[in-house]
């Protein structure tokens, strides 16, 4: 009896937190997703598939109901992807390094306190595309220049390790003592523990820094495994890449791999699609996929500019592989 209790006791300790994990499909699946706008429509409509994550693009604080109203509404998961601007150029709400300094932790609290409240799991797509010149929370601007302390990689992997922690939840001081570790400040505050959301963070850079610098590749603003459940990229039709995003699909290995967003962009590219798919089927770790159909009805990203590519990727999403609804 001993023994088993013992036994009992070491697989507890050894059990992943409740509100820790990846998510994912059932093995062989891809998720299939769509973000822009509150609405699925009409990108459902097009490709003929219920999606089973939504992408919605919220600003750091400001509300963010909406978004968790919008996925309930489409029966999916909610991807929240989390900027400090409301677009490119516009003014920052907080810099990374004072997300680091718990300058931001009012609004984590609160988002952890919303997400606390989601029965279903929630993807965070945090900061995304971090080396990417044009989001205010770069390291470097346009011509290779750093940006500042404030906004130096290791200040974002500082911010992102914070962030990390006090979405995850768990008790005030098991928080705190993580903080104190990495030489950040405790909780800025409120009071009393956490709640501990099903939460996955997931980390999703260029494949290559813009600008392209040693200093501003995705590696640069890596935060460590501990604190990401997901790695991805965006992947557009206009950029083509797939020499560069099959190197950075083997430089982060062990984690899922999302495309966080993809779409075409310009032209009615078939060849695209086909090669995109084929892409995701080779490669066992993609499980999921999220199509940016962007805000605006008349945006570059529409599949209704692109018959050929939307009748294809229908075929596509009609394969087992790809899973609609949870």
């Amino acid at each position: 009896m001993r023994r088993l209790a013992l036994v009992l006791l070491a697989t507890l300790a050894a059990a992943p937190a409740a509100h820790a994990g990846t998510f994912k499909p059932p093995p062989g699946k891809v998720y299939t997703g769509v973000s822009g706008g509150v609405s699925t429509q009409p990108y459902s409509g097009e490709v003929g598939k219920d999606i089973a994550v939504m992408g919605v693009f919220v600003q750091w604080d400001g509300g963010f109901d909406y978004a968790f109203h919008a996925a309930d509404a489409a029966g999916a998961r909610l991807m929240l992807h989390i900027s400090t601007q409301d677009g490119y150029g516009t003014p920052e709400r907080v810099t990374p390094r004072g997300i680091a300094r718990g300058q931001g932790d009012d609004y984590l609290l609160r988002l952890n306190r919303r997400l606390g409240e989601e029965q279903n799991p929630v993807y965070i797509r945090f900061l995304a595309e971090m080396n990417q010149t044009n989001n205010g929370y770069s390291a470097f601007d346009r011509s290779g220049r750093s940006r500042g302390p404030s906004h130096s990689t290791k200040a974002f992997r500082a911010a992102w390790r914070r962030a990390t922690l006090i979405l995850r939840g768990g008790s005030r001081a098991a928080i705190d003592a993580k903080l104190r570790a990495l030489n950040l400040p405790p909780i800025q505050g409120g009071d009393g523990d956490l709640p501990q959301p099903k939460i996955s963070m997931m980390w999703v850079p260029q494949t290559e820094g813009s600008p392209a610098i040693k200093a501003n590749s995705a590696r640069a603003y890596w935060p460590g495994g501990r604190y990401v459940d997901w790695v991805g990229t965006d992947f557009y039709s206009r950029f083509p890449a797939f020499e560069k995003l099959e190197r950075f699909y083997k430089d982060f290995k062990g984690k899922p791999f999302v495309f966080a967003e993809w779409a075409l962009w310009g032209a009615d590219d078939t060849g695209f699609v086909h090669r995109f798919f084929n892409w995701i089927r080779s490669h066992g770790r993609v499980r999921m996929q999220l199509y940016n159909q962007g805000g605006a009805p008349g945006g570059p990203f529409r599949l209704k500019q692109y018959p050929r590519s939307r009748k294809l990727i229908r075929a596509e999403l009609r394969k087992p592989s790809h899973r609609g609804r949870p």
